[in-house]
């Protein structure tokens, strides 16, 4: 069964989250890109609190092994630790 995961960064800004992605190789306005075979499907917004990305992968190890390229982009630009981190079981989808 595949795994939600919620990230929520404080203070984070969208041109932060261009540079994490111009490091890992991948475009989130084409989908283009070096983006991992597990990974469903990765969305980020931004709001008052700042940065928040949810992802489906296929299971939490495969989102783990991910992290050895993640963790590396996420401290060259700067961001801090999240302030949420949390793993759900995906019961449903619809992509329209």
């Amino acid at each position: 069964m595949s795994k939600v995961i919620i990230l929520e960064f404080p203070g984070v800004t969208a041109e932060q989250y261009q540079a994490v992605n111009k490091l890992l190789g991948v475009d989130y306005a084409t989908g283009e890109g070096d983006w991992p075979e597990p990974l469903e499907s990765h969305t980020a917004a931004l709001g008052d609190a700042g940065l928040v990305v949810v992802e489906v992968w296929e299971s939490q190890e495969a989102q783990a092994g991910f992290m050895a390229r993640l963790g590396p982009a996420l401290a060259e630009v700067g961001l801090p630790q999240p302030t949420r981190m949390e793993w759900l079981s995906l019961l449903g989808r619809h992509n329209a």
